[in-house]
């Protein structure tokens, strides 16, 4: 079983999202919380595999609380949860840890396929998220703004090296004595950073970038 956290400062959202949870059979919601705080406070005593945490809630937002959960020592995989169709809080769930965000408004279409791509150390990217992705990156070169030569952080080009030489979560957690679960987040990140969807994906992007040999 798939064990989550759901945090939502409504109870009628926590409600309807728990609902389409659960009519999966391995998806179990075993800890809800009002606010990211106790979102926070609630990881102390129960263990999860997914956090779902909806961007604006009081006391302490999910996106502080993703960021807070991200500084564990193993950090469960976090998903945001939005009704807000808005490009900064999509770029500060990615930056925050998240490998995902989902509009509530399509939440029944889309929070499972999310949940799923999340807990295979994948992205999810919405599709008017990857055109602010895009639009973001036209509209620096324009302004003339000086791009980053990589997107990707020193570990994460170790990872996606390992990983496009056909290396599994566990032997690249061997390789660079780190936990599979930050494999995963690093995989996460990679996928969300070159918006990309498999390792196949990957692999092709190494190749391009020169860190194996075709």
């Amino acid at each position: 079983m798939t064990r989550i956290l759901l945090a939502d400062d409504h109870a009628l959202v926590r409600n309807g999202v728990r609902l389409i949870l659960e009519q999966e059979p391995d998806f179990e919601v075993v800890a809800e919380a009002a606010d990211g705080m106790e979102a926070v406070e609630q990881l102390r005593g129960v263990d999860v595999d997914l956090v779902i945490l909806d961007v604006s809630m009081p006391r302490m937002t999910g996106l502080q609380a993703a960021r807070e959960i991200a500084r564990r020592r193993e950090p469960p995989t976090m998903l945001m949860l939005s009704m807000h169709d808005n490009e900064q809080y999509f770029f500060e769930s990615l930056k925050a840890g998240a490998s995902g965000y989902v509009l509530k408004s399509v939440a029944d279409e889309d929070l499972v396929a999310a949940c799923r791509a999340a807990l295979r150390g994948e992205a999810f990217v919405y599709p008017g998220a990857m055109g602010a992705l895009v639009r973001d990156f036209l509209d620096r070169q324009r302004r003339g703004e000086r791009l980053p030569e990589t997107l990707l952080t020193e570990r994460e080009n170790q990872v996606l090296k390992l990983v496009a030489e056909g290396q599994s979560s566990q032997e690249i957690a061997d390789t660079l004595v780190i936990s599979i679960k930050t494999v995963e987040k690093h995989r996460a990140s990679l996928l969300a950073k070159l918006g990309m969807r498999d390792r196949t994906q990957l692999t092709r992007y190494a190749i391009r970038a020169g860190l194996i040999e075709p």
